[in-house]
C-alpha cells in the first residue's frame, strides 16, 4: 500500500478574492491529490482550486509557543 500524504485544499469563487481553505485529503502523490480535490470539492462553482502538501507549509510562528522560553523554561 502506498504512503499517503496529507494535502490542504484552497479555492476561491471569484477572481481577485483571497484563497480560502476548504478542506484536506490524503493522496499518494500530487497528481492524484489534484484529482481527489476536484472530485471531492467541486460541488461549488470555484474560479480556481489549489492543493498543497501539508509538508510544504512553513511555520512562521506559533502563538502556542510564545510562553515557552528558548531554553524550554
Amino acid at each position: 500500500m502506498p504512503h499517503l500524504n496529507v494535502y490542504e485544499v484552497f479555492a476561491r469563487k471569484n477572481r481577485g478574492e483571497p484563497l480560502r481553505h476548504i478542506g484536506n485529503l490524503n493522496a499518494p502523490d500530487n497528481d492524484l491529490a489534484m484529482v481527489y480535490a476536484y472530485e471531492t470539492y467541486d460541488e461549488e462553482k470555484w474560479f480556481d482550486m489549489w492543493v498543497v502538501a501539508r509538508t510544504n507549509f512553513l511555520e512562521v510562528f506559533n502563538r502556542g509557543d510564545a510562553d515557552v522560553a528558548p531554553d524550554g523554561g
